[in-house]
């Protein structure tokens, strides 16, 4: 593996599942490119990174709203099937999960450390993914525990998982690699609705 990309690991924030739904259809998966967006207590704002190739970028880029949740050190069922399969692969990646409906339409997942409701309020174009700036609508704590951290997740990855996130992975990065290079500044939030 590339020494540099090893290095800016160190850089991940916690595992966690982002929600989202647009035009009737819903879908979860699982990220480590969240992280608290402003210094002020009393306007709260989230950013994450999402991949444009994952099913959930445009499901955000329509609806304009994401739920971002912390998942517990121990929710590796939560991540296989979020994280593990695609949308395009199964009807819904929500069957047999607590699901409830936010404020704004958004589904939120219930058994989770703490779910919470972002609108979109503006976005950047990073070339192989979109940086999405979510206003914190609203946050609902659930059951407590230890946070799932990247490390964690890293450490404790059972093998047959390993190797079926590994390749994913890999795969996921093959297909990234010429959009990484290729960034449009004038790509920036349309708006819900507005898709390129």
């Amino acid at each position: 593996m590339d020494p540099l990309y090893l290095v800016l690991r160190h850089l991940t924030s916690p595992v966690v599942a982002i929600t989202t739904a647009a035009e009737g259809r819903r879908n979860g998966m699982i990220a480590n490119s969240a992280q608290r967006a402003s210094l002020v207590p009393s306007v709260p704002r989230v950013s994450v990174y999402i991949s444009k190739i994952n099913f959930s970028h445009d499901l955000i880029y329509r609806s304009g709203l994401f739920g971002m949740h912390l998942l517990r050190s121990d929710q590796w069922d939560l991540i296989w099937q979020l994280g593990l399969q695609s949308a395009r692969e199964v009807p819904d990646k929500f069957e047999g999960l607590q699901v409830r409906m936010g404020i704004t339409g958004c589904p939120l997942l219930v058994d989770v450390l703490a779910a919470l409701e972002c609108r979109v309020v503006n976005a950047m174009d990073t070339g192989a993914s979109t940086l999405f700036l979510g206003d914190v609508v609203s946050v609902e704590k659930g059951q407590e525990g230890a946070v799932m951290t990247s490390e964690h997740f890293r450490a404790h990855m059972p093998p047959d998982k390993r190797a079926i996130y590994e390749t994913r992975l890999a795969a996921a990065q093959g297909k990234l690699e010429d959009m990484a290079h290729d960034i449009n500044p004038a790509r920036g939030w349309p708006g819900a609705q507005a898709m390129p």
